[in-house]
């Protein structure tokens, strides 16, 4: 579990006596997920992010658009597709010209953005880094797909733009939801778990992953289920619908990262149909709220409550969208209303799946 403590001793900074503006021009100094030291002569008004899933997470540590001048283009679609693009309309306005394929900065376009700080990813290379660092821009680097590293790069983001308040806010409801999940799954017996697989990827090929470094994993764990897939060897990689039967999974997630995927992929398939999971109708797309809810967000702790609601109704009986309706006002000062609730689930492709009953409005 992320400790606040050990990141205070890894990022150091200059802070910030309230929300002052004599505060916000003073120097912030952190510690990235590259390890390199970074320095920003005082709060981050204007940050551009190339990776996907940190233009949401800026969004919701700072409240608003304001400090985004820059984005992914998937992170943007993601955005526009979803209800996030209702609450900020004016996210459609924001460029996201500053990449081209595979992350790779397009340099003209940032520095068009006058940005105070550049956000790229730590683990792809120096040829993804080393332009921004010599064209003067100012870069932090992130890693993802963990709990701790999610924790970690808010409270970078938070610390950047002078809002360090924001992150232990939304820190300190993952550590009150993941402790309580832990408490009452810890007992369930292995033979009471259900098996779940999570498929990154379904239309044109189906992927799954192993247990090491893979998120779904830990949250199908956490939620108090088994990962059909724990022998796969590494993440994304690609399976057939033989081994699917093979591993025969009570519960199938799919994900919500293609657009037109829906259940049918799985029911109407003539391997995958037979499955239990297909049988029992315990097929489910991930929900799409403020970002996705299968990788790690400021959002994950629906994510966690949706399936535990989903794996174990009988031990989790969580007001889920009482619960969204409360997040959503933290995190983006929005008042969810009932149709948002509904297109985030997917009420009406999968109102009729096994357990979702539960899901609907009152």
């Amino acid at each position: 579990m992320f400790n606040v403590k050990m990141f205070a001793a890894t990022v150091s900074v200059v802070l910030l006596a309230g929300s002052s503006s004599a505060a916000w021009a003073e120097p912030i100094t952190l510690k990235d997920h590259g390890g390199r030291t970074v320095t920003l002569p005082k709060a981050a008004q204007r940050i551009a992010s190339i990776p996907i899933p940190m233009a949401s997470t800026i969004i919701s540590i700072d409240g608003s658009t304001s400090k985004l001048v820059g984005m992914n283009p998937t992170a943007k679609s993601a955005i526009m597709e979803g209800v996030l693009g209702k609450i900020f309309p004016e996210a459609k306005d924001i460029p996201s010209d500053i990449t081209a394929p595979n992350f790779i900065p397009n340099i003209e376009e940032l520095a068009a953005t006058n940005p105070d700080l550049v956000i790229q990813w730590a683990d792809y290379g120096a040829d993804l880094v080393d332009p921004l660092t010599n064209a003067g821009l100012n870069v932090a680097l992130i890693s993802y797909g963990t709990e701790e590293k999610a924790r970690y790069y808010q409270n970078m983001v938070a610390t950047a733009i002078g809002k360090p308040e924001r992150a232990a806010l939304i820190n300190g409801w993952r550590d009150q939801v993941a402790q309580e999940m832990a408490a009452k799954t810890k007992n369930i017996a292995a033979d009471k778990r259900p098996k779940v697989l999570y498929l990154g990827r379904a239309m044109e090929k189906l992927t799954a992953s192993g247990n090491e470094g893979n998120y779904n994993a830990w949250y199908i764990d956490l939620t108090g289920g088994l990962n059909a897939s724990a022998d796969v060897k590494g993440n994304g990689t690609t399976i057939s619908p033989e081994q699917i039967a093979e591993w025969n999974p009570d519960v199938i997630l799919l994900n919500s990262f293609e657009a037109k995927l829906g259940l049918e992929r799985i029911m109407d398939d003539p391997i995958l149909s037979l499955t239990k999971a297909a049988q029992d109708k315990k097929v489910y797309k991930l929900p799409l709220g403020g970002y996705r809810w299968d990788p790690p967000s400021q959002e994950s702790p629906l994510t966690w409550m949706w399936l535990a609601n989903i794996l174990h109704p009988e031990v989790f009986q969580y007001d889920l969208r009482g619960e969204m309706k409360k997040a959503y006002k933290s995190l983006y000062n929005y008042d969810l209303n009932d149709a948002d609730i509904d297109g985030i689930l997917w009420m009406d492709m999968q109102g009729n799946a096994a357990n979702y009953a539960q899901f609907a409005s009152k």
